[in-house]
């Protein structure tokens, strides 16, 4: 009986570094730590005509774990937050990167540093990781939002170090399902509070025990760089 090509590649050593090509072209450390970020918990984040928001699932399920400690969406600038799927002690090191790089735009530059920049900053350092032996992947990917000339923006980073923008996307558990449904229904003229409420609505759907007191909301309105920070039942009050 012919062997699964996984388990090939396995008995062959394919998967023991993650500088080593298997013979299809594909570096199986890498899509380990994939499959690893499937496994996190989820963020829908989308661009809308007045502001940009990220919604996240935070998974608390520890009744004993201080709810205000277990965030999944972390702010890196004034302007910009970013929510993580998959380790997210891999995701701490990657945030605290991009926050000391936000910093050392305003020293040096005196301006807030512009999402884009910082997204390749951390895509850069993930790519690092994939090339370099001695080391694994970061097994996270890391979904970014902020302002930029008063406009919202949305970039997602894979665990790569490939980055994209985006006008609406989805990290973590059941992502596939969830950007189908964006595909859908997103539209560019929707106003941040119909957004949360379509984000809302997709996790009702996508979710078998849905509970909005394990969801926070993080979201800037144009040409505004205070952040909103909504957690439980306070996302459904928005209006």
């Amino acid at each position: 009986m012919d062997m699964p090509i996984d388990m090939q590649h396995q008995q062959m050593g394919y998967d023991r570094a993650a500088t080593m090509f298997s013979p299809d072209g594909h570096l199986l450390q890498v899509e380990y730590a994939e499959k690893t970020v499937r496994l996190g918990s989820s963020s829908i984040g989308m661009v809308c005509s007045d502001g940009v928001f990220i919604l996240a699932d935070k998974r608390v399920m520890d009744s004993l774990i201080v709810k205000e400690s277990a965030t999944k969406i972390y702010e890196i600038d004034s302007h910009l937050f970013s929510s993580v799927a998959g380790i997210v002690s891999d995701a701490r090191v990657l945030i605290d990167k991009a926050q000391v790089a936000a910093q050392k735009n305003r020293l040096t530059y005196d301006s807030p540093i512009e999402p884009e920049v910082i997204v390749k900053e951390v895509s850069n350092i993930k790519q690092q990781f994939s090339q370099y032996g001695g080391a694994r992947p970061f097994g996270v990917s890391l979904m970014i939002a902020g302002m930029h000339n008063g406009k919202g923006s949305l970039y997602v980073s894979d665990v790569t170090g490939n980055y994209s923008q985006y006008h609406a996307n989805a990290i973590g558990e059941g992502d596939e399902k969830i950007r189908e449904t964006l595909r859908e229904k997103y539209k560019s003229d929707l106003t941040v509070t119909k957004g949360i409420k379509l984000a809302l609505d997709i996790f009702k759907d996508t979710k078998k025990n849905f509970e909005v007191d394990k969801f926070e909301l993080v979201y800037l309105k144009n040409g505004n760089e205070k952040m909103i920070r909504l957690e439980g039942k306070e996302i459904e009050s928005l209006k």
